[in-house]
């Protein structure tokens, strides 16, 4: 019969235990030793839900201590130099100083570049290449952690991150395709190193095969895939995901390997395609159980789908979620507050290998047929993009800076921060109060009225031109304004990982969207009248609402779309009337949602743009509309940005040592409007010197007018503490000031 796997399962624990036992071992609470056991605990949990649920085989290396592919970074020896001075005493503090810039040992260095993973929101480390990059090999980690699988009784099968994929990644050279020579001899001991630890089936990730590939890169598979096989003792199992694989489809099933795993739920239309192309005995991996969403999959539609296949294959057709559940949250069970007919909907990871077992049954010759879900009828997304042609401001940029201008009378190089300023124990404790009725609404309003007056006091003395309120009301930018919508389901433990020890509860978007009532004016309205500064208005915006959430899979994604940012645009509105006259509406999310196929961006990109656009069309001409965006490939998405006709922009920027600004700079005139790129890493506990940062303004100055330079950190500074945000912004400050006088 039909096998069950799957490519990966998440790392934080089911009640986030590896975050605590993280944090714990950077702030000294705990030793390396507790650390240690604390992610054997986590991995040995994993391994007993999977072998639970019956699955044929046990998958092995998608744990980390902060990311995968710096897991193997680490693995082939791609160490930037800088990491080689002042190195930690042992491994693992070494391999957190890559990731954070600090670790328990070690001197302080600027930390590995971050960027999203694909289309999703979990961030990775980039690989930093170098000409003449040498690539060794170090597999301890991993062949320890096959031989603790084994130990505990499972079939393991080791998952292990492509060649080509891994290169893709990177940066530092022109071509990291002329690398592969040097990185296949390391592939080759590894897989050798595998079979010798009796792993029957390695499962090779090669996503990128998903993507618009180059002909090089296309050509460098077959090659590539012909080393491997030969020096591969184990089977191999080439696992795609993410996108369908089109032109791609005929490579990927012609490579000399044992079984390939595509993404049902992304090109369900692909699984037969595939199946046909298949030679041999050959495996067919069919992810048909979403990874990346929480609703209950639709069994029903499946077992009629691959009953063909099922008699066709056998156990040959190994069913498994279209990708890593890495992207979903840990087990439903420990959702305590939600109500059952909501529960009933919903499938966390380990619900999922449940689902699959289920399948498995479904599939067999004698089951009967399972019942057929009703299905949701939704409006074509011609007409959403219609009512979304038409939402340009009235008065266009170049008209509009100079109002604002005479408005504000802002010095040149104008400070600001992003957002948030930091979420103390305190803040955290007084909101858990709230949140189990141990305290009132009043009582509760009070203290953020206090954390509130706080942040202005501190920014006023630390002299900031534009103000913020620093959301001490918001649990995460997303998950807070799910909670003042109508149509999201908020849960208590549905959390995922964004990067490291960062995670993020998305809310669920079970319905249609409303606002029942203003959700921020009445921070921002009374932070304003503390202070004669300007205090920004601070959303988010409603592509990064939708992709930050749980989306519905019964309408387009447009559609949720439209009815935040209709929902939004009343915000806005209620914010203007307020006297608020700078609003900030973030987007980090807006390259995120892209799909990984070029020929899918200019319908995405109509209708996340007019979205965003819709949000703000009616304002005044002197309300001023600032957006942000986090770590992107700016330069493919630049005309989007600049269609968003945002007034001022904010972008992270420090951790790619100010290379995405080429994006910016561009031909002629460059990006149009104003621009603040982060001069300074939040997400690094270094506090940055205020020398470094008058280099980088001018660095800056380079490639951006003067009259259009805003100074900003790269992100908000909810996780930071106070002591690192008060010397950080500053010299932040500082630095603005002295450029300042010497452009003056």
């Amino acid at each position: 019969m039909a096998q069950t796997h799957i490519l990966g399962y998440p790392r934080i624990g089911a009640r986030r235990e590896l975050k605590r036992a993280q944090e714990a071992y950077w702030k000294g609470e705990i030793d390396q030793q507790a650390l240690l056991a604390a992610g054997s605990q986590v991995r040995s949990q994993n391994w007993q839900a999977q072998q639970a649920a019956g699955l044929a085989l046990t998958t092995v290396g998608d744990f980390a201590w902060y990311d995968q592919v710096l897991n193997h970074s680490l693995m082939f020896g791609v160490i930037p130099e800088r990491f080689n001075t002042g190195a930690a005493d042992n491994k693992l503090d070494q391999y957190f100083r890559l990731a954070r810039g600090r670790a328990p040992s070690g001197d302080a260095v600027a930390a590995s570049a971050m960027t999203k993973w694909f289309d999703t929101n979990y961030h990775y480390l980039v690989p930093e290449f170098s000409t003449g990059q040498d690539f060794t090999l170090d597999s301890e980690w991993l062949l320890a952690e096959v031989k603790e699988a084994q130990q505990l009784g499972h079939n393991v099968k080791p998952v292990i991150i492509g060649p080509l994929t891994y290169l893709w990644l990177g940066r530092g050279v022109d071509n990291a395709l002329d690398l592969l020579p040097g990185l296949l001899p390391c592939y080759q001991q590894l897989l050798a190193q595998l079979a010798n630890a009796a792993a029957q089936w390695v499962q090779i990730d090669e996503p990128i095969l998903g993507l618009d590939l180059p002909a090089e890169w296309r050509d460098a598979f077959a090659l590539a895939y012909e080393v491997l096989a030969k020096a591969s003792g184990s089977k191999l199992l080439l696992a795609t995901y993410f996108s369908p694989l089109r032109e791609n489809l005929e490579l990927a099933s012609g490579l000399p390997v044992d079984g390939i795993h595509i993404d049902a739920v992304r090109a369900a239309d692909e699984v037969d395609l595939v199946a046909s192309a298949l030679t041999g005995n050959k495996v067919l991996s069919v992810g048909v159980v979403n990874g990346r969403n929480v609703w209950r999959t639709d069994l029903a539609r499946w077992q009629r789908q691959l009953q063909p296949l099922a008699k066709q294959l056998g156990d040959r057709l190994w069913l498994s979620a279209s990708c890593s559940l890495l992207h979903s949250p840990v087990d439903l069970d420990t959702e305590s507050a939600l109500p059952d007919a909501q529960k009933q909907k919903l499938a966390y990871s380990r619900q999922k290998l449940e689902e699959l077992k289920a399948l498995q049954a479904a599939l067999l010759p004698d089951a009967a047929l399972l019942p057929l879900a009703d299905t949701t009828e939704s409006r074509p997304q011609s007409e959403i993009l219609a009512e979304l042609a038409n939402t340009w401001r009235a008065q266009k940029y170049t008209e509009r800076a100079d109002i604002q201008r005479e408005r504000w009378k802002l010095p040149l190089l104008p400070t600001t921060t992003i957002g948030s300023f930091p979420q103390t124990d305190v803040l955290r404790q007084v909101r858990k109060q709230f949140r189990e009725g141990e305290i009132s609404a009043q009582d509760y309003n009070d203290h953020l009225r206090a954390e509130i007056a706080e942040a202005i006091r501190r920014q006023e003395i630390l002299g900031l031109d534009v103000l913020v309120h620093g959301e001490a009301e918001r649990n995460d930018m997303v998950e807070y304004f799910g909670e003042q919508l109508d149509g999201f389901i908020h849960t208590g433990n549905g959390w995922v990982q964004s990067y490291g020890s960062r995670c993020v509860k998305p809310p669920i978007i079970a319905g249609d969207i409303s606002r029942p009532q203003a959700m921020t004016v009445q921070w921002s309205e009374y932070a304003q009248s503390l202070t004669k500064k300007p205090v920004k208005g601070m959303l988010t915006g409603p592509v990064t609402i939708l992709n930050w959430s749980f989306p519905r899979e019964d309408i387009p994604r447009a559609e949720s779309c439209l009815q935040i940012a209709r929902a939004l645009r009343q915000e806005v509105q209620d914010l203007e009337a307020a006297g608020i006259g700078i609003i900030q509406i973030d987007e980090p999310a807006l390259r995120e949602g892209l799909p990984l196929r070029a020929s899918e961006h200019q319908e995405y990109f109509d209708w996340a743009v007019g979205c965003f656009r819709y949000t703000c069309s009616e304002v005044q001409p002197e309300t001023q509309i600032h957006t942000h965006m986090c770590y992107s490939n700016f330069n493919s998405i630049m005309d989007a940005i600049v269609a968003l006709d945002a007034d001022v922009i904010t972008i992270e920027s420090a951790r790619s040592d100010l290379r995405l600004l080429k994006a910016f700079a561009g031909e002629g005139e460059g990006y149009p409007n104003e621009i603040g790129p982060g001069i300074y890493d939040i997400h690094s506990p270094n506090v940055p010197e205020r020398k470094e940062l008058v280099y980088r303004v001018y660095q800056l100055l380079d490639v951006i007018p003067l009259e259009k330079l805003w100074i900003n950190p790269d992100c908000g500074l909810k996780t930071r503490n106070w002591a690192e945000v008060g010397s950080s912004l500053l010299n932040m400050v500082e630095a603005a000031r002295t450029v300042r006088a010497e452009v003056a």
